[in-house]
């Protein structure tokens, strides 16, 4: 089986052809935030240096986070545009367990961490299977990192971007009986590679997405904040609002100048 996969949920950009368990082809590159500029242009160059067309492959795989929402909505994006142009099936992998699986081998516990937008992390944990697959011990949280440290196994291996711009304040709050090891520098970014051989385990159990893609978001976006914080209001509800309330200040103020300006004068005795 020949499956593209793609990998956009933090601001590395990794994108990887397989075949079975052989790399074909890949491409990693640190996007920023420029995801939807470099994305298409980089697969287009891949397969052309594998002499490889869309046609040749036999299924798609994609990272659905949790992540940057704006890199996990290009590389979901890219891939139903794909499927949509080719027909080919398409699997969705967690962005953690695929990082998890690139560290498989380990003994330990093992929890990637990537940061989250908001001066959180994202985190979840797995432990190796006996038949070599993972099991997930923890779901996939977002939290301070005072709260990952306390969800932490007794020894546990921890690695990714999160873990290193906030390594100080996870280890602070870890449990005095609680130790970690830290995984290689190759792993702590996502790889498409993973996301490739997870998203073939898929395709080949007939795990195929439907007509319904839902990234794995976790944290809440800005617009379900805010409406939240409105009380269940849409945008143009809430603009609407304002305006009432506006009006009603300028007209109450309206109404106070002229009952100021009908007040009969005071008499004075001469």
């Amino acid at each position: 089986m020949k499956i593209l996969a793609i990998e956009t949920a933090t601001a590395w950009q990794s994108i990887a052809i397989l075949e079975d368990d052989v790399v074909l082809a890949r491409r990693d590159q640190d996007a920023g935030s420029a995801h939807g500029l470099l994305l298409l242009p980089s697969i287009d160059r891949m397969l052309a240096e594998a002499g490889l067309q869309l046609s040749s492959l036999d299924g798609l795989a994609c990272s659905i986070g949790p992540g940057s929402f704006t890199g996990i909505r290009v590389g979901v994006a890219t891939c139903l545009g794909l499927r949509a142009a080719t027909g080919l099936p398409l699997a969705l992998v967690p962005t953690l367990e695929a990082m998890a699986w690139g560290v498989r081998s380990t003994m330990f516990p093992i929890c990637p961490i990537l940061t989250s937008r908001r001066g959180e992390l994202y985190w979840a944990i797995f432990r190796r299977q006996v038949e070599g697959g993972l099991d997930c011990i923890l779901s996939e949280h977002v939290g301070p990192p005072g709260l990952l440290a306390k969800s932490l196994p007794e020894h546990s291996l921890v690695f990714g971007d999160g873990w290193v711009s906030m390594e100080s304040e996870i280890r602070a709050a870890l449990p005095s009986n609680a130790t970690v090891s830290l995984g290689s520098q190759e792993v702590a970014k996502p790889s498409a590679v993973n996301v490739a051989i997870l998203g073939m385990h898929r395709l080949r159990r007939g795990d195929v997405a439907g007509d319904c893609v839902a990234p794995r978001y976790v944290q809440r976006t800005e617009a379900e904040l805010k409406y939240e914080q409105s009380g269940g209001l849409s945008a143009t509800a809430r603009r609407q609002e304002r305006v009432a309330v506006a009006a009603s200040k300028q007209s109450a103020r309206g109404h106070q100048r002229k009952g100021q300006g009908s007040r009969p004068g005071r008499s004075h005795d001469s």
